[in-house]
């Protein structure tokens, strides 16, 4: 374990405990500090890649901005929140990812908790793009789901997320990234007893219910975590709402 100072305009100078080298986010999350974020989830590994998390790390006398979600636990430094240098520096990314994402509500609403409104934006606006580029969706497929059905493709301003060669078989329709997505730009459809996640074009039977008729979860995701947990072959056949494959 270690130890850390945490202080900045709005808040007094306050010691925390954390697990040493784990991320310095987490960390601050636990213990009540309000650090704004949108591609950072407990669930999966750290990337930085929305760098809204901003705080100046002090150490050894020295102060460095920095990301606090891939930033390591360390005995001794002193966390400065919502400076003016990382306030100056947040509102300048906000404007690059309402620039990238053009006319999200969600960022829009961020935005403007930190005075930045649309009409502040000073760079060239990628009109008609929704996604930010977090990753999120594209770990929780690979780290938590292992259906390595999304991945990153091209480069700079063509960069996107996708299916790996536009092939969305690997998917399993289990929805996982549309619940991280933090700007609400995968969307999902349920008709017709099948799922449909659009960002993807992928489609899949759903499971129903025999006895309510609702339906429970695509075949495909099903099978797919039969086998992720080594679960019998005849395992869904003994139950008695699975109806085949």
């Amino acid at each position: 374990m270690a130890k850390f100072k945490v202080t900045g305009p709005k808040y007094a100078g306050h010691e925390i405990e954390a697990e040493e080298n784990s991320s310095l986010l987490k960390a601050l999350e636990d213990n009540g500090y309000v650090v704004p974020h949108l591609c950072y989830h407990e669930a999966v590994s750290t990337y930085g890649a929305c760098r809204l998390c901003l705080v100046e790390v002090e150490k050894r006398g020295k102060r460095k901005l920095t990301t606090a979600c891939n930033y390591p636990v360390k005995e001794g430094i002193e966390v400065h929140l919502d400076t003016d240098k990382v306030q100056t520096n947040r509102k300048v990314v906000l404007e690059l990812l309402m620039a990238l994402c053009p006319g999200s509500p969600d960022l829009e609403a961020l935005a403007a908790s930190y005075g930045v409104l649309p009409e502040d934006v000073r760079f060239p606006k990628h009109e008609g793009n929704d996604c930010i580029l977090c990753g999120l969706c594209e770990r929780v497929c690979r780290e938590v789901v292992k259906a390595n059905a999304i991945t990153f493709s091209k480069r700079g301003d063509n960069k996107a997320v996708e299916p790996p060669f536009g092939d969305s078989s690997a998917c399993i329709g289990c929805g996982a990234c549309a619940y991280v997505c933090p700007v609400d730009c995968i969307k999902i459809e349920l008709k017709d007893g099948k799922k449909y996640i659009v960002r993807w074009g992928r489609e899949l039977e759903l499971q129903m219910d025999p006895v309510s008729g609702a339906p429970l979860a695509p075949k495909f995701m099903l099978e797919h975590f039969r086998k992720l947990t080594n679960l019998p072959a005849d395992f869904y056949e003994k139950a008695p709402w699975y109806q085949g494959k």
